[in-house]
């Protein structure tokens, strides 16, 4: 064996030489301001953020990956901050923007979908596509914030900052149509229908225990009174007089058929001939 074969060769079991890949960055968690889907893609993490916009990792309902660059709430707001927006996104490549909402929309933020991008299978294309997309995002939000813009002349005074700086909220969005259920997992699902069934479960238990409690009990006195269909109520009243025959103190005397009555009427009683009793001085008229 020669020298060179000597160099050259290597044991059989050597392991191979890996050519190092770059892991693809994990998304920080969505923030309830955040919105949940613009346009056809659903947003899944933050990227990244600065004044002007978020980084959004998202993908459509066919699964196809991209990066979201969206204006924030002051940007927004500013005319000359969407402009910029709108020709750094024309800037781009055709193949690279996948979808964007229209400019003369004034009341929402604009935002840009790009990619293509693969599934993470772990090779290097797909880190590179990802990292691509998210540097293409990224230039898009600093030609907004024109922070890469080059220094003129010496550096005097104060420094340059946007008025809208200090409103980062994500800007407005419209969703449509709405969110739920689309957006949840097989497990969500589940929970949420699992829910459903414990609150129907309870509030039939609730309805069973009131009517074990209160089917005894007694009807109210005296009961309601029901109208008959002639609209009138009938309402029965207890006599207080005895009934005719009986006697006792307080009633009246009981004559028999045919004798006269010993009670006539007394002086003054109109239609008699008696002597009219004494007259009221003051009953003149």
């Amino acid at each position: 064996m020669t020298a060179t074969e000597s160099t050259t060769a290597a044991p059989p079991d050597a392991p191979e030489a890996s050519v190092p890949v770059p892991a693809i960055p994990d998304a920080l968690p969505l923030l309830p301001e955040d919105p949940p889907r613009v346009g056809e893609f659903w947003l899944r993490g933050r990227l990244g953020a600065n004044a002007a916009g978020y980084l959004y990792a998202a993908a459509d309902e066919s699964g196809r990956g991209a990066v979201v660059a969206m204006m924030t709430e002051g940007s927004a707001d500013d005319a000359s901050a969407r402009d910029r927006f709108v020709r750094a996104v024309d800037d781009l490549p055709d193949d690279s923007v996948l979808a964007h909402n229209d400019q003369d929309d004034d009341d929402l933020a604009l935002w840009v979908a790009l990619g293509p991008l693969r599934d993470d299978d772990g090779s290097s294309s797909a880190a590179d596509e990802r990292l691509i997309a998210e540097r293409r995002g990224e230039d898009v939000l600093s030609a907004v914030l024109m922070d890469r813009v080059p220094q003129l002349g010496r550096v005097r005074g104060p420094d340059f900052r946007h008025y809208w700086e200090n409103r980062r909220r994500p800007g407005l969005f419209r969703i449509w149509p709405l969110p739920w259920p689309a957006v949840l997992r097989p497990a969500s699902r589940l929970a949420l229908i699992l829910s459903l069934i414990v609150m129907a479960l309870i509030m039939a238990i609730a309805v069973l225990i009131a009517w074990l409690l209160f089917r005894n009990a007694p009807e109210v006195d005296p009961g309601p009174v029901i109208p008959n269909p002639s609209g009138t109520a009938t309402v029965t009243i207890t006599p207080t007089t005895p009934p005719p025959g009986s006697t006792g103190p307080g009633s009246p005397t009981a004559t028999s058929p045919g004798s006269p009555n010993t009670t006539g009427p007394g002086p003054g009683t109109p239609g008699t001939t008696g002597t009219p009793g004494p007259v009221d001085p003051s009953d003149r008229f």
